[in-house]
């Protein structure tokens, strides 16, 4: 009766792992990891704000390093980021002091590089976009890869 019950105890662990492997392999649109890492994000938003097409800000997030690096629009930055699952933390961002001559282009560096700072996780918004989200849920920044807006 011991055997028995030993074998019949591991069937519901064996089912969810098998319901997990069949919604992440069919295309349901459940990912149980979605990776951010590779390519370069292009900022087109801040909080409900558009920012202007070549705005110059973006960053590239390097998961051999643990490195976010990228530029404010103005001046490179980088830190260093964590990343579980959809979780995301950046550390303190170093920036170069370049002067910015345009004053809207250095006040969107600003909002982005705190933007950044507050980012507590993520979810990809569809193809190509990234959405950083703060401690509420909100969007801190969106971003874009591979074109479009």
């Amino acid at each position: 009766m011991r055997s028995f019950a030993r074998r019949t105890a591991l069937f519901p662990a064996l089912a969810a792992t098998a319901l997990l492997a069949t919604l992440a392999g069919c295309g349901s649109g459940i990912s149980l990891d979605e990776p951010i890492e590779g390519p370069a994000w292009q900022l087109v938003q801040l909080g409900e704000e558009p920012v202007a097409p070549g705005n110059g800000a973006q960053v590239q997030f390097d998961r051999s390093s643990g490195r976010v690096s990228g530029s404010g629009g103005c001046n490179r930055i980088s830190g260093t980021f964590t990343r579980t699952g959809v979780a995301l933390r950046i550390g303190q961002m170093a920036s170069t002091r370049m002067a910015c001559t345009d004053p809207t282009r250095g006040a969107n560096e600003a909002q982005f590089i705190s933007a950044l700072q507050n980012t507590t996780s993520y979810r990809l918004a569809g193809p190509n976009r990234l959405a950083l989200l703060d401690a509420n849920g909100r969007t801190a920044a969106l971003l874009s890869s591979g074109g479009g807006r």
